[in-house]
């Protein structure tokens, strides 16, 4: 309780605040009795310590000394019984516990120390079951909301309503905000540099200098795994513990909530995500089962598709795939609507609809697969890499749409490129290809890329993958330099440094051609190998 909350208590009756005012709203936690001089060196924070000044009745300045301690310790209140054994408190004592605006009390001759020490703790007590009451009534209060299936947002209002104070949940993976109001908006840019580590449990105040206000951070875990916060909007006082116990609830409530979403979802993946596998597998009896299953889940077969296979770029990193996943499938679902996720292995696998109206749907989805790159990078400080087919034009189809996905992303990852994004290259020059043989594909090679023999095997490799994608875009140096992530200026010298060591113009329709064969060929010779 507070200092001048002890004042009311009608047992104690005839108590009076002589010195300190200033301090009445420091809270009182327990109660001591001073039975030795050096009592001083036994009290604890927040404590009111009651007296008779039996050991400074000979030196009444000393009591100087024991308000000063006090005062510093952290002490709540001072509580003096005169006209006992010291017949009043001494000026200097009073002026010192005002200017240090630390309360000291005058008690009532008539009733004892005992007394008055099971009466205020009777008190506390007291207080501490009414707010534990309210705690439990809130407790049922979210509770009701949750059961009823009416979701988190009206939990929040109501709590927000109880502490007088605006509150969201935040989601950090996916910046989602659920609550109400623009109080926090602010918080989405100063959040990730607020946070000490992922493993904090402590709420954490701090205030922000653009709009000057106070926000309070309550963490959230299930089975030691981090879910999102609690913010609230304003400063909650450390002696508020009737708003703390409510937070409290509500954030049981919004846990066992999010654990119970999340196991319902869990389910309804691990079902979607069967179906698909076994449909890649050939599992399935016949076509007409494929589409009727497929649309129990939203995949008609009559959509055009466009299929993206993704996989963690290898790193000596303690990042779980599992993780990255959660938070690509989060994206997707609350970003992209026409997008569905379905995982396998190492692998994640995103299905994009297509509308075969719009003449070239890649750049759009690439849009996409970029963000989910930035997303990760910052989020897990890892890089994914992903392989893009070209278009389907039925679900029935996607079998063949998701080997060109997982085609193009090994085709990537041969020249060691990491956060890539490889489109699909058509497979009818590698099947030629194979039909010559072997010894003369190596002589064909040999001879168109004989000039780069000298190099060093990393400058070589650098040179294959940018002279590959350099032919890939057509000979364009921007988009080139976009699809390596370099500088287009890096893109014009290797492109150099490739017609200085050949000889030739990498333009020139003929030399164009066959580099394009030799490094195909290079690429067949080295997967067969």
């Amino acid at each position: 309780m507070k200092v001048f909350e002890l004042l009311a208590i009608p047992e104690l009756a005839g108590m009076k605040l002589i010195a300190g005012e200033r301090g009445k709203d420091h809270e009182i936690q327990t109660v001591n009795m001073m039975d030795a001089p050096d009592i001083v060196h036994f009290l604890k924070p927040d404590v009111f310590l009651v007296t008779t000044a039996y050991h400074f009745k000979d030196h009444p300045g000393m009591l100087a000394d024991l308000v000063a301690a006090m005062s510093e310790r952290g002490c709540a209140v001072l509580g003096i019984k005169t006209k006992r054994f010291l017949q009043e408190v001494p000026a200097e004592v009073l002026e010192l516990a005002d200017r240090l605006s630390f309360p000291v009390i005058e008690l009532p001759l008539e009733l004892s120390l005992g007394e008055i020490v099971n009466h205020t703790l009777r008190a506390i007590l007291d207080k501490h079951a009414q707010d534990l009451t309210i705690a439990l009534e809130a407790h049922k209060r979210f509770t009701a909301i949750i059961m009823k299936g009416r979701g988190i947002h009206p939990l929040l209002q109501e709590l927000s309503k109880m502490i007088q104070h605006p509150v969201q949940f935040i989601d950090p993976k996916t910046k989602g905000r659920t609550g109400y109001g623009q109080a926090f908006s602010v918080l989405e840019s100063v959040l990730p540099a607020r946070i000490p580590n992922e493993s904090w449990s402590e709420p954490l105040l701090f205030s922000v200098l653009s709009n000057r206000q106070t926000y309070h951070l309550f963490p959230m875990y299930i089975r030691e795994k981090h879910i999102g916060y609690l913010a609230v909007y304003g400063e909650i006082e450390r002696t508020d513990h009737l708003s703390a116990l409510m937070i409290e609830q509500a954030i049981n409530v919004i846990s066992f909530a999010y654990m119970k979403e999340q196991a319902l979802k869990q389910h309804a993946r691990s079902i979607r995500n069967d179906f698909f596998l076994h449909f890649l597998e050939g599992a399935f009896s016949s076509q007409e089962e494929i589409i009727n299953r497929a649309a129990e889940f939203s995949l008609p077969n009559h959509q055009a598709y466009i299929c993206a296979v993704g996989k963690m770029d290898e790193t000596t990193g303690t990042v779980h795939p599992d993780d990255v996943y959660a938070l690509i499938e989060e994206e997707i679902t609350a970003q992209t609507p026409h997008a569905h996720f379905f995982k396998k292995g190492e692998h994640c696998i995103l299905l994009f609809e297509a509308e075969e109206t719009v003449l070239n749907p890649v750049p759009s989805i690439e849009a996409v697969l970029r963000r989910i790159q930035e997303n990760v990078s910052g989020y897990f400080q890892q890089t994914i890499s992903f392989g893009i087919s070209n278009l389907c034009h039925t679900f029935l189809q996607v079998k063949n749409a998701y080997k060109e996905a997982a085609d193009a992303l090994i085709h990537g990852r041969m020249y060691k490129k990491t956060a890539f994004i490889q489109a699909y290259l058509t497979k009818d020059v590698m099947e030629l290809l194979r039909l010559i043989p072997e010894d003369d594909l190596k002589n064909f090679y040999t001879f168109a890329l004989n000039g780069f023999t000298g190099l060093k095997p990393e400058e070589q490799q650098s040179l294959f993958a940018t002279l590959s994608v350099f032919l890939e875009t057509n000979c364009q140096i921007s988009e080139t330099a976009k699809r390596l992530y370099v500088h287009r200026n890096t893109v014009v010298y290797r492109i150099e440094k490739c017609e200085e060591l050949l000889g030739k113009r990498i333009r020139d329709p003929e030399t164009n051609l066959q580099l394009r064969l030799a490094l195909r060929i290079k690429s067949l010779i080295e997967t067969a190998g």
